[in-house]
């Protein structure tokens, strides 16, 4: 597209940290060590995990870049950078993750396919941008709709980045409109991260941001929306990030039978410990994330230092000096909080960190939800 090209080879790649853990270097993934992610509530972009499918695009021209918002719509409209700029301007702290996060750990039960992720293939940003809602009704969607009178009920994200997944085609997703034009899912068309211009790996210039759903849906370097009637066909929408039962295995699945994961589900990690680590006996710090997909927050996390026998609950944060209620109004709803307690361990054990989430504030009838990580003393 003008302004905005994907490159064919790997030769332009920004630089990165080199702190990272890369897990493919061609495409770049990779992920910061655990311990960084519990330094600071705001993820600094340079330790915030690189997700991608093919070489980074580049900018070659930021005036000539425009995002075309067409398909079941009353009036297509092209909208340039500064078009977008022009509308009000929202910051929304949230955390993305992975579905693939902690993907590692799962290949040592059953294997699974795709990149390898330990606990770190997760972020917690400040996002700059112009609210969906408002750059849809540019087009003459009003908030809070869920069908537009040509029939449109989803709505397609296609990245300008080409990927093997999709036989050399752009990277695509969609999300509901319902979602997308409501100013209270605060969906982002992101131009901005931690109060900075988008770099290169995290979707310069433009990106969505959709809170509390997978990253996968969260698409990078934006050339097109769609409204369309249907969900999205691609690859990462149909034959990935769905969930199966046991029974299920690369033989006999069937992609058509399950929906596309949206949510992530409640999310604990210790960050303090790696899965086995030799420490001193005495006073042990153990501290981590916990997250909760759909804006429920985290209502308790429990820590345990005898393998789940008996449990103490780890105090909660999100910002200093402010406290953390679940669904509090000071309280990030879309965002993860750190955990931390200190215990006493004088012997070899199983450290397990539990987290729960607020169902108060689920989109589902669950009674309850559950996350746990764990960590060995030797």
């Amino acid at each position: 597209m003008p302004g905005l090209t994907a490159p064919s080879d790997y030769s332009k790649e920004p630089p990165r940290h080199p702190c990272l853990k890369i897990n493919s270097k061609e495409p770049f993934n990779a992920e910061p060590p655990r311990s960084a992610l519990t330094c600071s509530y705001v993820t600094p972009s340079d330790f915030f995990y690189k997700r991608n499918h093919g070489p980074i695009p580049i900018v070659e021209d930021i005036e000539r870049y425009s995002v075309m918002v067409s398909g079941l719509v009353e009036k297509p409209k092209q909208l340039f950078m500064k078009d977008i700029r022009m509308l009000p301007k929202y910051n929304v702290t949230a955390t993305l993750q992975c579905a693939g996060n902690r993907r590692t750990a799962m290949s040592k039960t059953r294997t699974v396919k795709g990149v390898g992720w330990d606990v770190s293939a997760i972020g917690n940003a400040v996002w700059g941008g112009a609210k969906l809602s408002d750059v849809l009704e540019l087009v003459g969607i009003p908030k809070l709709t869920s069908n537009t009178q040509f029939g449109g009920k989803h709505v397609e994200f296609v990245s300008v980045d080409k990927c093997k997944e999709e036989k050399g085609g752009p990277y695509k997703a969609s999300i509901p409109l319902s979602q997308a034009t409501n100013p209270e899912a605060d969906v982002l068309l992101a131009y901005e991260m931690n109060g900075e211009t988008l770099n290169r790996d995290h979707g310069y210039p433009l990106r969505v941001v959709v809170p509390g759903v997978i990253g996968a849906r969260s698409v990078k370097w934006l050339e097109d929306i769609n409204i369309i009637e249907e969900e999205c066909q691609g690859f990462f929408m149909q034959k990935d990030y769905k969930m199966f039962p046991p029974s299920v295995d690369w033989d006999n699945i069937n992609w058509s039978t399950r929906r596309p994961q949206m949510d992530f589900p409640v999310q604990c990690a210790i960050c303090s410990l790696e899965d086995v680590s030799t420490i001193k006996p005495g006073k042990v710090k153990i501290s981590g994330y916990a997250a909760s997909g759909g804006g429920r927050g985290i209502e308790r996390v429990d820590v345990s230092v005898d393998g789940g026998k008996t449990w103490i609950e780890a105090s909660r944060c999100q910002k200093s000096g402010v406290q953390y209620i679940a669904d509090g109004f000071n309280s990030d709803k879309w965002a993860w909080v750190l955990f931390e307690v200190t215990a006493d361990i004088r012997q070899s054990t199983e450290i397990v960190a539990k987290a729960v989430c607020n169902t108060s504030s689920a989109h589902s009838h669950d009674s309850s939800y559950l996350s746990y990580g764990t960590s060995k003393i030797s």
